[in-house]
């Protein structure tokens, strides 16, 4: 995910004379979702829906006498409104001063200028968090056609529309063209701040996102290798400056599959720490606790046989954790029983019941004592929380192999119904598909909640059955594959027929 740009303002910049009238960059402006009530101060502009989006301005030659000068200081005040608004959370009026500042930058400064270029930025930004993801597409392209155009193709400002134009196409299902957005925008770091520069980690972190949801674990395996190299570069000097990247990295090499190297990262965090501080130092809790917990999986690179027995060896991990963290005084309570819970869970899917049970009614009453910590209690024992989740498949079909237009994507749905019995284990599972065509993706999903463990629900500190539990699973797919699903099922139902006869 990228981050919010600061939108910084060149006062003694000035416009520059283009062919792009205002009018026409004002079109560029995607209101996809609510028209723009008229402002009492802006009597001249209202962009309404997009089946009849008009923008009434008079010529910027000749405005007419009721049209207001605009100040750059009107402009800086919307600008404070739109950063509240994204504060309090508040996206249908952020996207309203997100528009208006468009607008603004444009009389005050042209539309061809590096502040309406980041007011563009802004409106993407906004229209992505709210899920208007060709919008946001649409304006951080425009913003930086704008940069490209006042500075040049390697400017170090692209780089925070290129991030957003990769999310905005990764989050909307196209992670092959999001890569080469990330790319573009990893060089253009290079090139500005130097091969190793460690502004570029954020980018190939996403590039190896857009990796794994092509389902090619290969080059993300490379890309975090290269984020591993400029890490280890950087911090040459200062291993314990590397912990936060050697944990970062074992959790993007989780999410590739790459257990036993995730396993390799961890063990080399904790070496380095031990090195520094021993062999109680509390930052061996995280690590000790995240190693056991990679245990619960098999890495299929390595034999069969290398697999057998992995889920014990977590065990020792989850019980050096709890110890350093129940020593340590003044550790926070929180990283306290999250510890425990580990251990705890750890022994709920082992099934040894008996010690799982003491461990939850110790962490149950520790969260009891005060407002604070109920709130912990609730989120961790309202509900029965999975101890372990392998990824679910994200596309059907050829979906992932296509790289060319997917006009036709749609989204379909797993349905999934279950009770979790106090023991943590699945029963009464049943899985829907829709369409119901897609019922290789309904197997996947469905033998994956046959295997999942449980920490259990518990309600006034007694572990219960918890039933009626649901959970769906979205996926994309193409048109084309239902078709082709449907087409088989026709072929084999006319089968089955004619072999009745």
């Amino acid at each position: 995910m990228f981050g919010y740009s600061n939108f910084v303002w060149n006062i003694n910049s000035t416009s520059m004379t283009t062919n792009i009238t205002y009018s026409a960059l004002l079109a560029l402006l995607i209101g996809t979702t609510a028209a723009i009530a008229q402002d009492s101060d802006v009597a001249d502009a209202v962009m309404v829906g997009p089946l009849d989006q008009t923008v009434p301005v008079a010529e910027e030659e000749t405005p007419s006498p009721a049209e207001e000068i605009v100040s750059e200081e009107r402009l800086l005040n919307e600008f404070t409104r739109y950063r509240e608004y994204i504060q309090e959370g508040s996206l249908d009026e952020a996207d309203v001063a997100a528009k208006r500042i468009v607008e603004l930058a444009i009389r005050v400064y042209g539309p061809m200028s590096r502040e309406t270029a980041s007011a563009l930025n802004n409106l993407g930004i906004v229209q992505h968090s709210s899920g208007q993801y060709d919008a946001a597409i649409q304006n951080f392209s425009s913003s930086i056609e704008i940069i490209e155009t006042v500075e040049d193709r390697l400017h170090n400002a692209l780089v925070n529309p290129l991030k957003g134009l990769g999310s905005a196409q990764m989050a909307n299902g196209r992670p092959d063209i999001a890569n080469r957005t990330y790319n573009r925008a990893a060089h253009i770091t290079q090139v500005n701040e130097g091969p190793h520069n460690l502004d570029q980690v954020e980018i190939l972190e996403s590039m190896a996102e857009s990796f794994i949801r092509m389902g090619d674990t290969k080059q993300a395996r490379n890309t975090l290798d290269r984020i591993h190299i400029i890490n280890v570069k950087h911090f040459e000097k200062n291993p314990l400056g590397l912990i936060p990247s050697l944990m970062n990295r074992a959790s993007w090499q989780h999410r590739a599959g790459y257990y036993n190297e995730e396993r390799a990262s961890y063990r080399r965090a904790i070496r380095i720490v031990e090195s520094g501080g021993g062999k109680d130092d509390p930052m061996l809790i995280e690590p000790l606790r995240r190693l056991g917990e990679s245990f619960y999986f098999s890495d299929m690179t390595s034999a069969m046989n290398e697999q057998r027995g992995l889920v014990s060896t977590g065990e020792m991990y989850f019980k050096r954790a709890a110890r350093i963290a129940e020593k340590t005084e003044g550790l926070d309570w929180r990283e306290v029983a999250k510890t425990k819970l580990a251990l705890a869970d750890y022994y709920t899917y082992i099934e040894s019941q008996n010690r799982s049970r003491r461990i939850y009614a110790e962490v149950w009453k520790s969260l009891s004592a005060d407002d604070e910590r109920l709130l912990l209690r609730d989120q961790e024992f309202s509900q029965p929380l999975a101890i372990s989740v392998r990824p679910l498949p994200s596309y059907a079909g050829g979906v992932a192999e296509s790289g060319g237009d997917r006009s036709d994507l749609h989204t379909g749905k797993i349905e999934v119904t279950y009770t979790v019995t106090t023991r943590g284990h699945v029963r009464d599972l049943e899985t829907r598909a829709n369409p119901p065509e897609f019922t290789d993706m309904q197997t996947v999903v469905h033998r994956e909640f046959r295997r999942r463990v449980f920490r259990p629900q518990i309600v006034n500190g007694k572990i219960v059955e918890a039933t009626e539990r649901t959970f769906t699973h979205s996926f994309s797919y193409l048109q084309a594959d239902l078709e082709s699903l449907r087409e088989s099922r026709a072929k084999a139902s006319t089968a089955t027929k004619a072999g009745k006869r």
